[in-house]
This record gives structure tokens, C-alpha cells and sequence, in this order.
């Protein structure tokens, strides 16, 4: 008995999907469950499993097919595990070590990288938790490989130079080599990366996007931080980091200011009465945005501990759509790159982002004396179609007072 492997429904919105990579070839077995394909759409990658247990029959869609919900991808013959043992190590002594990354737990990106590059995973030194591989450990890896390989050419051209010196035809031989090592790669757009491009361009044609600037004197925040973070770690096992301050700190701003809470749907307004606040996330496939849904009613642990998980998915590759789904509010940290002023671009439908950079300590004025304090760089940047100036600068100004004074933030004022 035979059944169909089909692409699962896709996330709302998310028409079709490329898929990326088989982890499995015609004629191996694959229990219930296991992963079979990897398909990538515009905003995360899924795994298509196995429905039964069963022999790989064949495969309708090779890797690079564009393919939609129901669409038939391969064809699973039913058999159980027992009547299947005596291929299956016919099978296992065929396959090189390379496969030996079955053994080991591996995103769909790192599956796919390794795949392509034919790369033994066991070689590789892992970086994420429990030692598990990421993605850049496999990308540093591949770099590692290619500046070996860079370093080699010059050894090969130098022999015969030696050699023949006196001879004018076997020098000009050797000139193109060493001119040929200028390389240069063409590779297709990922899915995430051409939506990322097609997002921020549509955002900067369909929206009258402005920018205001502000500072912030981070001194009170430092302070509170440092005076309680190992309290704060050892009770709710996550680290006290700067992002809650300023969700928090957003939340409010929000509060006293609704229109930079809402979107724009052809002539309407839509002024939302929750905070889903996204937090923008880069990563080696691009930019997204995961969502802090209902925001308002975590406290410090729950944000940060939230935020900690899409940290490590947004590395393995395993966030999922309802991770990503929704936002009312954008924040973005250019600081953890060095960035010290930028004008962040709108996250549609969304009508404003809060760009977070790098804390310097700059000398400023207080009480009529030059004082050294750690100051950042605030940037929001807001469709002026439905946010005045006047409220933009006001929003940054609360969210200053915020943070220069917490008690803002814990008093409720």
C-alpha cells in the first residue's frame, strides 16, 4: 500500500514555497514522523514529516520546485521497520561518513549547508546550546576552508617560476593565474531575502516615512541593572538585559500616543487596543521580526525570557509563522552592531519603528557641569501620513523620561 506526501497548508498569507532540500533519497526508510523535506517560504522554513512509517517510493519534486498547499511531493510506500531490516543495512554500508549528520540534530539550515557543501558535521565544532550546530558555525567553517585554499594557489605558481626563469613563454603562462584569483559567486535570492528587499521597498514608495532623533542618559538603567541582574538571573534563570527596559518603556510611550500604535487599510485607521511589539532580528538568511504578542502584561522575565527563545530559534531556523505573525510596533537594536545613528525603515503595515544604538559615554551638562555619562542614540521613524511630528517627538521624549528615570516605569506615572 502506497500513500502521498503533500505540502502541509502554509501559513496564512504565504502563497507557495521553494523546496529547498530532500533529507531523504528513494528508497530509504523513514520512520513516522521524521523529516522528509525541507520547503522555505517567505517567512519561515517547514518541515514536511513523514505521515507513517514507511520505504520512499518516488519523488515528484526535485529540490528547487515552487510548489503549493496540497501538491503531491513524493510517494511513501507503507512498511513497518521489522519487515524493512534487511535492506537497511545494506543501505548504511553504502553511505559515506558524511551522512553521519542523521546522528546529530541539525535546523534545516545547517542540514541544507552541509548538504551543499558536502561537509561531515563531526568536523565541525559547535556553538549553540548543548554544543549544538548553527549556522555560523558551519558559514565559519566553509570560511575557514576557503582562505586555506586561497593561501595554497601562490605555491603552485611559484615551482615552475623557479625552475625556469630564463624562459620569457613559460613566465607569461604563469601572469594569467595569478590574475584569475579574483573569484565572484552568483547565487539565486533566498525566499526571506527577496521578501525582506520587496517589503522595505514597498515601505519606503508607500509611506511618507520621517525620522526624529533623541538621546537618552542610560546611567539609571546601568545602575539599576547592575544592582540587581544576578538576583534577577538567579530567580527567573534568564538574563536582565536592555531590550525590557525599552519595550516597557515603549508600552507606555504607546499608551499616551495611539496613532503610533496603529496602521493605515486604504482610507482607514486602524488604532489597535493591544501592544504586539516586534523585535527585529538578524540572522544569516535575513531580517525578521518576531512578536512579543500582548506585551503589556509580561513583566521583565517574561520579555526577556520570550525574547531569549526567539534568539534561539531565529539561530536553529525553527521559528514558526505564528512567532512571526502580527506586530502593532517595531524595535530594532543597530547598537549590538556598533551602529551609532540610523534611520530604521517601516515594518508595513506598521506606522513607526524605534531604532535602539550603540551607549557611549559622552560628556553633557548637568547642573552647569561637564559630566561623563553613557548616552544612546534614539531614532523613530514614523509614516507622517498618520503620526504629526509633534507626537513623534513627544513619544521619544516619554520614552526618555522612562528610561532616565525607572520609577516611570514602576509606579505607573
Amino acid at each position: 500500500m502506497s500513500i502521498e506526501v503533500v505540502v502541509p497548508q502554509l501559513p496564512e498569507s504565504v502563497s507557495d514555497a521553494t523546496l529547498i532540500n530532500w533529507q531523504k533519497k528513494p528508497g530509504d526508510f523513514v520512520n513516522k514522523n521524521e523529516n522528509l523535506v525541507d520547503l522555505e517560504t517567505d517567512k519561515v522554513v517547514l518541515e514536511v514529516t513523514a505521515p507513517e512509517s514507511g520505504i520512499l517510493g518516488q519523488i515528484l519534486k526535485e529540490n528547487g520546485a515552487i510548489v503549493t498547499a496540497g501538491e503531491v511531493l513524493a510517494i511513501l510506500k507503507l512498511q513497518s521497520a521489522e519487515e524493512s531490516t534487511p535492506v537497511e543495512p545494506i543501505e548504511k554500508s553504502t553511505q559515506s561518513p558524511i551522512n553521519n549528520e542523521e546522528d546529530i540534530p541539525l535546523s534545516p539550515s545547517v542540514r541544507r549547508l552541509i548538504h551543499e557543501n558536502s561537509l561531515n558535521p563531526n568536523e565541525i565544532i559547535g556553538t549553540g546550546k548543548s554544543g549544538r550546530l548553527t549556522k555560523s558555525d558551519v558559514l565559519e567553517h566553509l570560511n575557514k576552508s576557503t582562505t586555506a585554499t586561497v593561501h595554497v594557489a601562490p605555491t603552485v605558481t611559484e615551482k615552475p617560476q623557479t625552475a625556469t626563469l630564463s624562459s620569457k613563454p613559460e613566465i607569461n603562462q604563469q601572469a594569467p593565474e595569478s590574475v584569475s584569483i579574483r573569484p565572484e559567486q552568483r547565487v539565486a535570492m533566498t525566499r526571506l531575502r527577496a521578501k525582506v528587499a520587496e517589503r522595505l521597498l514597498q515601505a519606503q514608495q508607500n509611506a511618507a516615512m520621517l525620522t526624529t532623533f533623541n538621546e537618552v542618559n542610560m546611567q539609571s538603567v546601568i545602575d539599576l541593572r547592575n544592582q540587581y541582574k544576578d538576583r534577577f538571573e538567579k530567580k527567573h534563570a534568564v538574563k536582565l538585559g536592555f531590550m525590557s527596559f525599552f519595550v516597557k518603556a515603549s508600552i507606555e510611550a504607546l499608551k499616551h500616543f495611539p496613532a503610533i500604535n496603529a496602521s493605515i487599510d486604504g482610507s482607514d485607521i486602524i488604532y489597535h487596543g493591544y501592544y504586539d511589539l516586534g523585535i527585529a532580528v538578524s540572522t544569516p538568511r535575513g531580517l525578521i521580526v518576531p512578536v512579543l504578542h500582548d506585551a503589556d502584561q509580561l513583566d521583565f522575565a517574561g520579555i526577556e525570557k520570550t525574547i531569549a527563545s526567539y534568539g534561539e530559534k531565529a539561530r536553529a531556523g525553527t521559528l514558526s509563522y505564528d512567532d512571526l505573525k502580527g506586530g502593532t510596533f517595531t524595535i530594532t537594536n543597530g547598537g549590538v552592531f556598533g551602529s551609532m545613528l540610523s534611520t530604521p525603515i517601516l515594518n508595513p503595515p506598521q506606522c513607526a519603528i524605534l531604532g535602539m544604538h550603540a551607549i557611549k559615554e559622552r560628556p553633557v551638562v548637568e547642573n552647569g557641569q561637564i559630566v561623563i555619562r553613557p548616552i544612546m542614540y534614539l531614532a523613530l521613524s514614523y509614516d507622517h501620513r498618520l503620526v504629526d511630528g509633534r507626537e513623534a517627538v513627544q513619544f521619544l521624549v516619554t520614552i526618555k523620561e522612562c528610561l532616565e528615570s525607572p520609577a516611570h516605569l514602576l509606579l505607573n506615572i
